[in-house]
């Protein structure tokens, strides 16, 4: 469904055809299922089969035009000879159908931000979102958790496709909403989902392992990430770099070869947005900084040392876009949790804590274990597992990394997929550190939660890994029911006899 009741000339939405004539396109489409009459159809190249198959079903609608590359042209040629319509054949069909729905729907939010990175895309799109709205914007974030704040609706994917996007976009805009914070995943990136989009600002978080069953290697995941800076992000546009990370460096790079303004966050003395300190306690943490030699020192209710990065990534993009830097430091005390980012869950009655967060890869697992140790006096506990039918070299080094961080482990399912989640534990605990502490191996997620809650004992904390705002579980092809945040909760209630 289209948001506005309107056609527009092949010309107008910057295409060109071999055969174009005087045709109207009245919709976009990239799935052949819901095409109307007049619709301009992307058949685009997917990774197990090409668009072009489809273009046979998409005329049967009444297409008004195909949008492909050369290959898909090659394999509609039949199709295609005895069809009249415009064909438009581009190096790049993404990019092309991209900027022709940034055309097509026209609105988009006045300012608007991106943050790509391994970790922490979720947080700071959200603090960005929460920081614009202390200030009196009317603004939302866009990402793994769908459209948040003064507009809402559910994503299926981190990066939308562009169609998706810019509906979305055009309808924000419609709302009256002035600002936007969207997530840029690697592969959104790389397929050009975010092309189009009129940025102000974009951010890098860090770069680890993921993805690495999609990317071939790690060069391939950075040059993906990099296309923030070197392709979608204006000339005139600011980066926001993380120059702790090892990659932050080479990023900066890419942004200052591009033209961009760089503003470099963290504890490097070189860092622009520089941090100089934090003090934890049992349910935040005290943050000092310094900007343009002053310094300020705020209290956030945010659980985690990396947090600090988070929040101050979403400052400088706030500040980057127009925002009076020392309102924006004002403001940062009221930052909250974000859904399934180091949230607190429960509490035993003994004072032991539980928290959920989303860390999935090695990486983001010792950072997160590292982030929680602060504020703990006992015991860390950690719950956590791999997901199925994903990089498997990543599950020795989750293991390794929860041996290395907690001092008990229960190892668990986590999305298994269509794999078996026997084989997924096995592969975890290759990689568990000889000689390790407490290390459990519980197939049964709810059981393992309820395991290791059981453990807890006063000081002591839980982390429960993963999965984070995700409300199911996938086995094979079901989407089994299953929310962390809920099971941590259950568990404590049945352990201390307060009914469920």
């Amino acid at each position: 469904m289209q948001t506005r009741a309107k056609t527009k000339t092949l010309a107008e939405l910057g295409l060109t055809a071999k055969s174009a004539g005087d045709v109207r396109i009245t919709g976009l489409s990239v799935d052949s299922r819901d095409v109307e009459p007049g619709h301009l159809f992307a058949a685009l190249p997917g990774t197990k089969v090409h668009g072009a198959e489809f273009i046979q079903y998409a005329l049967r609608m009444d297409a008004g035009a195909i949008l492909t590359d050369r290959e898909g042209a090659g394999l509609a040629r039949d199709v295609l000879d005895g069809a009249d319509v415009p064909v438009v054949v581009v190096e790049e069909p993404r990019e092309a159908l991209a900027f022709t729905a940034a055309l097509w729907f026209e609105a988009q939010p006045e300012v608007q931000i991106a943050i790509t990175g391994t970790n922490g895309k979720t947080s700071v799109a959200n603090f960005a979102r929460q920081l614009w709205t202390e200030m009196g914007a009317e603004a939302v974030n866009i990402g793994t958790t769908g459209i948040e704040g003064a507009y809402t609706a559910p994503l299926m994917h981190t990066t939308p496709e562009p169609i998706t996007l810019h509906r979305a976009l055009a309808e924000i805009a419609d709302e009256g909403i002035t600002h936007a914070a969207m997530e840029a995943s690697s592969h959104g990136l790389q397929q050009r989902r975010i092309d189009g989009v009129r940025l102000r600002a974009g951010g890098f978080t860090n770069l680890s392992q993921d993805h690495l069953d999609y990317h071939s290697d790690f060069e391939d995941y950075f040059a993906a990430k990099a296309g923030l800076f070197d392709r979608v992000l204006p000339e005139d546009g600011t980066a926001v770099i993380n120059i702790d990370d090892p990659w932050g460096p080479r990023m900066a790079d890419v942004a200052e070869d591009r033209g961009q303004d760089v503003l470099t966050i963290g504890r490097d003395s070189s860092a622009v947005l520089q941090i100089l300190g934090q003090r934890f306690d049992a349910t935040g943490q005290e943050l000092r900084f310094e900007w343009s030699g002053r310094i300020h020192q705020v209290r956030m209710g945010l659980i985690g040392g990396f947090q600090a990065e988070n929040a101050l990534m979403a400052a400088a993009l706030c500040i980057a876009t127009g925002a009076d830097p020392a309102e924006t430091f004002d403001t940062m005390h009221t930052l909250q949790t974000v859904r399934g980012r180091m949230e607190f869950a429960a509490r035993r009655d003994n004072g032991a804590t539980v928290f959920v967060d989303y860390a999935h890869t090695p990486e983001a697992l010792v950072t997160a274990l590292r982030a929680v140790r602060p504020h703990v006096i006992g015991r860390l506990i950690v719950v956590f597992g791999a997901g199925g039918d994903r990089d498997r070299g990543k599950r020795p080094l989750m293991g390794r990394a929860a041996t290395d961080h907690a001092d008990v482990a229960f190892i668990t399912d986590d999305n298994p997929r269509s794999e078996d989640p026997d084989v997924i534990r096995k592969e975890i605990l290759a990689g568990a550190r000889q000689g390790a502490g407490d290390v459990n191996e519980v197939g049964d997620r709810a059981e393992a939660i309820l395991r290791a809650v059981d453990a807890l004992g006063p000081g002591d904390t839980l982390l429960i890994a993963g999965k984070g705002h995700e409300t199911g579980q996938i086995v094979g092809d079901a989407v089994l029911p299953f929310d962390d945040v809920e099971q941590a909760s259950v568990a404590v209630a049945a352990l201390d006899g307060k009914g469920v």
